[in-house]
């Protein structure tokens, strides 16, 4: 989920305040809020990981986002093993700002994991109320007891995470994870407390997964227990050697009917969290948030539009 920043910190936060700027200036590129209630638009903190937590909040702010989708983990904004006082700061920063925290982003995968009591400990005391577990792969063991496993895994975590007064979000990240094709998360979820654990639904991924209409029948199935949504987009690109790979790109450049996805979400009056992830690289870091936010929005607001 993370990338590498093209620009250092002094150069992004330099970046980010000219576009707010130039924004404020741009009419044109303000989107009209829906008269209905939308989700509320996040950002993946791994994203501008070089932006240190205490300045998040006006990067944040400036570009127009809800909520800051906050990247718990090592190499990200706060430490695992530092939780006790960073997660706590980080909070306070952006919440004092007017920018929500409603999920956090951890690698955690059992409860034996040193840090995974803390992290959600202190996580539910300050009132998180979803986390975003790690992932985990299938290898080339027999599957299905690796879903077994998976199952205890995600049985004990969400039990820790419930207990600390949080949800699970499970990621359905493509490739060699448990849970890309949907169909072995339910297998796994499906008698579990749904109030305890439930989806973090990646579009780019369910569609990797499962094609021109396969994502559809994925986004049916955990439409009940979506918590979160991942908003990326992808293409195919052919390989010089052969075959095919998946190629994360910017929102509506993609794979991605992000119509027929948001009227989905609409119709269904999903409130959750939707995570702007930039995966791609592109020459101008704000410039493509801004970009992607921006599309994201219009999405957002024609389709909850024609809701009731």
């Amino acid at each position: 989920m993370a990338i590498s920043m093209g620009l250092n910190r002094r150069q992004f936060l330099a970046a980010a305040a000219a576009a707010q700027a130039a924004a404020q200036t741009r009419p044109e590129l303000q989107t009209a809020p829906a008269p209905h209630s939308t989700p509320p638009l996040c950002l993946y903190s791994q994203v501008v990981v070089k932006v240190e937590y205490a300045d998040l909040p006006p990067v944040l702010k400036g570009m127009g986002f809800d909520g800051c989708d906050l990247s718990v983990q090592v190499g990200g904004h706060v430490r695992p093993d530092m939780a006790s006082l960073d997660l706590v700061r980080a909070v306070e920063h952006l919440r004092g700002a007017g920018i929500d925290v409603p999920v956090i982003s951890t690698a955690l995968t059992s409860v034996q994991d040193p840090n995974a009591n803390e992290v959600l400990g202190i996580a539910g005391i300050i009132k998180i109320p979803l986390f975003r577990p790690g992932h985990w792969r299938y290898g080339d063991g027999d599957v299905m007891t690796r879903l077994s496993e998976v199952r205890r895994d995600v049985t004990q975590l969400g039990g820790m995470g419930r207990a600390a007064g949080l949800a699970m979000a499970f990621h359905n990240q493509a490739g060699d994870s448990v849970g890309a094709s949907v169909w072995d998360t339910n297998a796994v979820i499906s008698g579990m407390d749904a109030r305890a654990v439930g989806y973090d639904f990646d579009i780019a991924a369910a569609v990797a997964e499962g094609g021109d209409e396969g994502w559809s029948v994925a986004l049916r199935l955990a439409l009940p227990r979506i918590k979160m949504v991942t908003a990326a987009d992808f293409y195919w690109a052919k390989m010089d050697g052969g075959g095919w790979r998946m190629t994360p790109c910017a929102l509506g450049e993609g794979m991605v009917d992000w119509p027929r996805f948001c009227a989905t979400l609409a119709r269904a009056n999903f409130q959750g969290p939707i995570s702007l992830h930039l995966d791609y690289h592109p020459a101008s870091d704000v410039s493509a948030i801004e970009r992607d936010l921006a599309f994201l929005k219009k999405q957002i607001a024609a389709a909850y539009s024609k809701t009731g």
